[in-house]
């Protein structure tokens, strides 16, 4: 990486005097950053590449940076130019719903995994979220990191893709969208307009909170429940928390499937059963919660990182289980691969 540059002074985005280094300010938009590339890229992984990108090309072409626009507008159109870029000629990426209609839960289920690169991966809500803002921004950044929103956004060309999420998710001027975009504003309205048309088709009608309702201390609960059924593996008190129509899916595995029954049987008596025994943290992911999963497959019965699970609830009951079997992501969430000699990340209630 080349060496940050140390000019200073400038004018923030609310008009008032920086005279901080520019490195410095240039780092403060890393995270609004990394939440942009993430809608636009649907991985984490290539998210953080692609804002590390933007900031050494930031860097080393800050004295080509003439105040004209502001440094935020500069940054976004850099990140969006990246996010391009890695875009064309690739294949968007899927959930495994995606792919065809439901297949045998327990006898289909552990056919052979697609690669890693073919499927939407999840995002730790601290690496996106800004910890101090409006409510009603924070709101916007939590229903626009859901799964089946960023899930969506894949079914877009790249280009529509920034548009909508320049103009829907952060609110950005149709005039401030052309000038990124060295484009018209008939243009990024036309853009706009069959980008919602694609989403509404995907059952996305808007990128505005209000489709899925806001965690709440009922919620929070429903899910500490059903981390304490889930590590006793006590069957029937996950029935009793699991929507009769719940969806399960496992990328990298192709599988998924709808219904309680099969949930319940590929845990019970299907491959789900070498969960029994696992330990399991909370994490907060995609604007929702869930955790995050160790089994006792180590050689002496270590605790071994497994999967991060994102649970969709709605109504009192979990209506979506979506288990990324992606250990690298354990790194990404500040988790260990072994609890090992670690202290217990969640102990459950009772215990």
């Amino acid at each position: 990486m080349s060496a940050p540059v140390h000019t200073t002074g400038g004018v923030d985005e609310a008009g008032s005097h920086d005279d901080r280094p520019m490195d410095l300010r240039i780092e403060d938009y890393r995270r609004e950053l990394t939440g942009y590339c993430y809608r636009m890229l649907g991985s984490a992984f290539e998210a953080e590449d692609a804002v590390q990108d933007t900031m050494i090309r930031a860097w080393k072409g800050v004295a080509r940076f003439d105040g004209r626009s502001s440094l935020r507008s500069w940054l976004y159109r850099i990140a969006t130019n990246v996010c391009i870029d890695a875009l064309n000629g690739r294949k968007r990426r899927a959930v495994p719903m995606d792919i065809g209609g439901p297949g045998a839960p327990v006898a289909e289920s552990l056919r052979e995994p697609l690669p890693d690169a073919e499927w939407l991966e999840p995002m730790p809500d601290a690496r996106v979220a800004t910890p101090a803002g409006d409510p009603a921004d924070k709101a916007v950044a939590k229903e626009t990191i859901r799964l089946a929103f960023i899930a969506a956004l894949q079914h877009l060309p790249a280009r529509q893709r920034a548009v909508l999420i320049l103009r829907e998710v952060l609110c950005w001027r149709a005039a401030e969208v052309a000038r990124l975009l060295d484009t018209t504003v008939a243009s990024v309205n036309s853009a706009l307009q069959r980008a919602r048309a694609t989403l509404h088709e995907h059952g996305v009608s808007e990128a505005a909170p209000g489709t899925t309702p806001a965690m709440d201390p009922a919620q929070t609960d429903l899910l500490m429940r059903y981390m304490a059924a889930f590590e006793a593996f006590d069957m029937e008190a996950l029935t009793a928390l699991l929507h009769e129509d719940v969806e399960q899916n496992m990328p990298p595995l192709e599988l998924w499937f709808r219904g309680r029954e099969d949930v319940i049987a590929w845990m019970a008596t299907g491959p789900g059963q070498g969960c029994r025994g696992s330990r399991v943290a909370p994490v907060e992911i995609n604007g929702t919660v869930g955790f995050a999963q160790w089994k006792p497959s180590g050689p002496n019965g270590e605790f071994e990182a497994w999967g991060i699970q994102a649970l969709r609830i709605e109504d009192g009951a979990v209506t979506g289980l979506s288990i990324f079997l992606n250990t690298d992501l354990f790194g990404y969430f500040g988790l260990p691969l072994q609890l090992a000699d670690q202290p217990e990340l969640w102990q459950p209630k009772g215990a």
